[in-house]
């Protein structure tokens, strides 16, 4: 194992978990934090675009873009209420535990991001959406309960599934509706929760934007890397010694975060990168920089940051192929490469690891099939679904081959387990 480097400029968001052990009540985050500021729209987008700072929700996109796009769309006529603001806490990605362990350490922090956006856009409702099967739903109620924000936060409960999470599914159900995607545009920016501008931002990105508030873009710049700066949450598991959620600079390799992880816990043939609609990485990739560019420079993309190990003893394809028959059950049905795609393409893998004669003819039409699926979802699940699917043909091409020649499947193939380990 390497020498982990020395990661405590990166304790930032969890700081009450490495500095004190604990999770700050609301006069402990004021005695660490100090008060809150109150700055105007372009006040903080300006400070916010300074800084750098990216979404951690998954997509990257660039928060003082979010913040301006709200400003500038026109107000849906005969609409007189402000707009909404959503904080998405509910970990959609199953791998993921971050935004639980925020919530759970840093609550105010959190808040403290609603309340800084919320007044700042002129914002007359929000909402914090979490999974209904969250352990700390009552706390959390508890903590906005003790504030006295201007405008309240109101904790909505949202179901497990998959695809209750993205975007555009909050939007649809905090409008009454059901917690399924839609079709963009237009997006939540102009037309949002009942048809109002809504900023819809992940809960770590909206606790990052609460110390930028206070402590300015240079001290935001000191650590990550000059594209994407700051600090990320890492959700680490399968076979490692440690695993949970580590707070590190943005850039940290691969490597670095599977040591603080405990390193292996057994010999390892690859990384599943961005969970369960992430890619997987070799072990020749160990190096990789956590940033969006060097992610995606190597077939992979960052996506959440989630790191899972698959030992040596396990069929990369078989574990793929179980992976996507939960990306198939959790798809939202409403969509063709969904409903049906996602189905075919788990079964033409498991055809593969059998190791059957018709091994070779589903290896053709699975590559095919992946083709026909992309870009073609109402949302990004099916794409998400073709990137895994495509970086196991590619990591795991000589199991491919294997199979293809009518040799089964020699390694372990039960489903993937979701993390637990520290919190």
């Amino acid at each position: 194992m390497n020498a982990v480097p020395d990661l405590a400029a990166a304790h930032r968001l969890l700081a009450p978990w490495y500095v004190d052990g604990t999770h700050d009540d609301l006069d402990a985050h004021r005695r660490r934090h100090g008060p809150r500021p109150v700055l105007g729209a372009r006040e903080l987008a300006d400070l916010v675009d300074a800084a750098g700072l990216r979404g951690r929700g998954g997509a990257g996109f660039p928060t003082a873009t979010k913040l301006r796009a709200v400003t500038a769309a026109r107000r849906p006529r005969g609409l007189r209420p402000g707009p909404v603001v959503v904080a998405n806490g509910c970990d959609g990605e199953p791998a993921s535990r971050k935004d639980g362990l925020l919530l759970h350490h840093s609550p105010h922090l959190v808040l403290d991001g609603i309340a800084l956006v919320a007044d700042a856009l002129g914002a007359t409702d929000a909402y914090l959406c979490v999974h209904a099967d969250d352990r700390g739903l009552a706390d959390l109620r508890g903590h906005v309960a003790r504030r006295d924000d201007a405008v309240p936060v109101r904790v909505v409960a949202v179901g497990a599934r998959y695809v209750a999470s993205e975007e555009s599914a909050l939007v649809n159900l905090l409008s009454g509706g059901p917690a399924l995607p839609t079709t963009t545009p237009p997006r939540p920016a102009e037309r949002g929760v009942g048809g109002r501008r809504t900023l819809v931002d992940n809960v770590e990105t909206l606790a990052h934007l609460a110390l930028i508030a206070r402590h300015g873009p240079g001290w935001f710049r000191s650590v990550g890397t000059p594209d994407l700066p700051g600090t990320l949450l890492v959700t680490t598991g399968g076979a490692l010694a440690r695993p949970g959620v580590d707070e590190v600079p943005a850039g940290t390799t691969v490597r670095d975060v599977l040591d603080l992880a405990g390193g292996p816990a057994e010999p390892v043939q690859a990384i599943l990168s961005g969970g369960y609609g992430g890619a997987w990485l070799g072990i020749d990739a160990l190096d990789t920089p956590l940033t969006h560019d060097a992610m995606r420079a190597g077939g992979s993309a960052l996506g959440v940051p989630i790191l899972l190990a698959l030992p040596t003893r396990s069929c990369g394809l078989a574990r793929t192929a179980h992976l996507l028959d939960h990306l198939a059950d959790e798809s939202a049905g409403q969509c063709g490469p969904c409903t049906f795609g996602l189905p075919a393409i788990a079964l033409d893998l498991r055809e593969i690891a059998r190791g059957n004669p018709g091994a070779p003819a589903a290896a053709n039409r699975l590559v095919r099939r992946l083709g026909t699926i992309a870009g073609r979802g109402a949302c990004a699940h099916p794409d998400g679904a073709v990137r895994l699917v495509r970086s196991a043909l590619r990591v795991f091409a000589h199991d491919l081959d294997a199979h293809c020649r009518g040799l089964p499947c020699a390694g372990a193939t039960e489903a993937y387990p979701l993390p637990g380990g520290r919190r």
